[in-house]
């Protein structure tokens, strides 16, 4: 029997992806799948932004690899070729990026071309035609990606040219409508297709409002800073100085967990509330303002003095101070 050819999937979870694999997999090819994770949209972030993605793997019978953009990627957000969207995500470069790594594990495979589950202008800032041009090039793949669900309204591929596919066999969807993506879901057979809609964190709004503010003040970021921007109220003290508040047990665990050895933590003693965490350089001069926000989101009474702790590294002591009042804080909110 002639094997089958290879072709590789960008794999998000979500359910474009999952139809592009179906229709290469109907036309013969062996799809194999390349998974993305970033600081800012990770499988495990829980917000739909592929956090299932081995059981999609599964289901639709195709090997994963998984590849991380850790330092690279943050590296690139500091100064992205093609700006940012609304939020701080800066979708042309990351796309970019990301097709790279598949181009790499397509070269290692010998696959013939990339797929991916792109509409064509169902996002303003990557998917648009000029955009899908500019990440083939960047990405080195000019005519090697092949868009399954909008391809017979876009230009030939390669594979195209070469007869690998057929444009007939194409889908010419456009726009952000989901009606021809759930009658091809029943078609092939998925059930409980993801609701739409991506996982980045850095289209949030509020988190990029975080994001620009430690990218403002800290030179190059790590993934520790940036685990720290998905939890918690943040409140930025001085240029050099931040404080983020847990707002429940499961952040207060986090907190705990990334506290770095140069870190100052800070819990009400006698009271249920909050974990803060003081990080930056000027410490000693904000641990009376902490003391009262910690105070003032935990359930210790408002107008008497209480006792706070406070741990730095192996070092544990203590503070008396009252809950804050809104106004004492409010402007350091980010």
């Amino acid at each position: 029997m002639e094997e089958k050819k290879k072709v590789v999937a960008l794999l998000s979870g979500g359910l474009d992806s999952q139809l592009a694999v179906k229709m290469m997999q109907k036309q013969g090819f062996e799809v194999s799948a390349v998974a993305i994770k970033t600081p800012f949209c990770d499988f495990d972030c829980g917000r739909g932004c592929g956090f299932e993605i081995r059981e999609r793997a599964d289901a639709l019978n195709v090997k994963l690899k998984t590849v991380y953009l850790g330092d690279d990627y943050i590296e690139m957000l500091k100064n992205p070729k093609y700006g940012f969207g609304a939020g701080m995500n800066p979708c042309i470069d990351c796309r970019s990026m990301m097709f790279k790594a598949a181009k790499k594990h397509m070269e290692e495979i010998g696959a013939e071309f990339i797929i991916s589950g792109e509409v064509l202008g169902q996002r303003p800032m990557s998917q648009h035609g000029p955009a899908l041009k500019t990440i083939e090039k960047e990405s080195g793949l000019e005519g090697l990606i092949v868009r399954p669900l909008s391809a017979g309204l876009l230009g030939k591929t390669i594979p195209e040219e070469k007869g690998l596919i057929k444009r007939e066999d194409m889908g010419k969807i456009r726009g952000r409508t989901r009606r021809n993506q759930l009658d091809m879901a029943k078609e092939f057979g998925i059930e409980n297709p993801p609701n739409a809609g991506g996982g980045c964190l850095l289209t949030d709004p509020a988190f990029g409002l975080r994001a620009k503010d430690l990218f403002s003040h800290v030179e190059t970021p790590t993934v520790n800073d940036i685990d720290l921007l998905k939890i918690g109220r943040h409140f930025r003290l001085d240029e050099k100085t931040k404080l983020i508040v847990g707002r429940n047990k499961d952040e207060n665990d986090v907190i705990k967990a990334l506290a770095l050895p140069n870190d100052v933590l800070f819990t009400a003693r006698d009271h249920m509330g909050p974990v803060s965490i003081l990080r930056g350089e000027n410490l000693e001069n904000h641990k009376s303002i902490c003391a009262s926000v910690t105070l003032r989101y935990s359930d210790a009474p408002r107008e008497a003095d209480q006792t706070v702790t406070i741990q730095h590294g192996d070092n544990t002591s203590e503070i008396t101070a009252k809950a804050a009042a809104e106004s004492d804080y409010i402007h350091f909110r980010v």
